[in-house]
């Protein structure tokens, strides 16, 4: 008995399909640029992230310092309500420490005071509530007077402050007679 070879049957499958061919990856140089951008906007990211907590730090910080305005002008009242108590006075000698203490505290805190007597007038910083004529050593458009005394911090005004302006008053204007035009 022999075999014959027998031919395959015709189907009506479709013929097998090559296998897929996998997308070419990219060059390595493209990851590596892709890293590159990736890692400039997290840096991006942290610095503005970091810029927006000190902002928010500092507003903070400003807030609870403008709280505390009031009670470092009642303290400055109190201290010099007892300077003309003799130098070895006990209050005396606690308001000179206190004095020293608020003194430390603000600077450093970064708070500057704005107004100065003889110092020009800013209105960007100061604001006037009053003017006075000028006085022995304060030129005219100078603050004569720091009513209320305002806060520079970190650049940014705390609170402006309240001043009175020197200004060289203008001679009255002499009312002359002119002669008069009655009928007679």
């Amino acid at each position: 008995m022999s075999e014959e070879p027998v031919a395959p049957k015709p189907t009506s499958e479709a013929p097998l399909a090559a296998p897929p061919a996998e997308e070419p990856s990219p060059p390595p140089e493209d990851w590596a640029v892709k890293y590159r951008y990736l890692l400039a906007d997290f840096e991006n990211y942290r610095r503005r992230t970091e810029r927006e907590r000190e902002g928010v730090t500092r507003q903070a910080r400003a807030g609870l310092i403008r709280e505390l305005l009031p009670i470092l002008e009642a303290f400055r009242a109190a201290r010099e309500a007892v300077a003309s108590l003799p130098q070895n006075d006990p209050v005396r000698h606690g308001l000179d420490l206190l004095e020293r203490e608020w003194s430390t505290f603000l600077k450093h805190e970064g708070v500057v005071p704005i107004a100065e007597v003889g110092q020009p007038f800013r209105a960007e910083e100061q604001e006037a509530v009053g003017d006075t004529g000028t006085r022995d050593g304060v030129p005219d458009g100078a603050v004569a007077e720091v009513v209320q005394q305002g806060y520079r911090f970190y650049g940014g005004i705390l609170r402006p402050a309240k001043v009175v302006v020197a200004h060289t008053r203008a001679p009255a204007p002499v009312e002359s007679e002119s002669p008069s035009t009655e009928a007679a």
